[in-house]
């Protein structure tokens, strides 16, 4: 089945920089999109960055410029590089992979990996 662990949270100080990974594993996800979210206490959920197959990122807006998304197919990995992080990117992150549509409920497939926390503060 479909495994997503996420690692390299941890206490940092504003300025500093984390690069959070996510191992995927059960399938070949060279054809997905994955993507990192985050979710502070008290608030919902953000998404934060996503990466299609083929290497196209976005980026939430209150990232853009400090944070890049990466993925290693044949590794089955997610990386997010953080730099110049602040108090306000506190949360727990998250990463995501979208599999593709089922046909039969016309919904996205979607794994969830459990979190890794990362908090900013001096």
């Amino acid at each position: 089945q479909v495994q997503l662990v996420e690692s390299g949270g941890g206490l940092v100080q504003p300025g500093g920089s984390l690069r959070l990974s996510c191992a995927a594993s059960g399938r070949d996800f060279s054809t997905s999109v994955m993507a990192w979210y985050r979710q502070a206490p008290g608030k919902e959920r953000e998404l934060v960055a996503t990466i299609f197959a083929g290497g196209y990122t976005t980026y939430g807006d209150s990232v853009k410029g400090r944070f890049t998304i990466s993925r290693d197919d044949a590794k089955s990995m997610v990386y997010l590089q953080m730099h110049s992080l602040n108090p306000e990117d506190t949360a727990v992150y998250y990463c995501n992979v979208d599999i593709g549509l089922d046909v039969t409920t016309m919904q996205s497939i979607e794994y969830w990996g459990r979190g890794t926390q990362v908090t900013v503060s001096s």
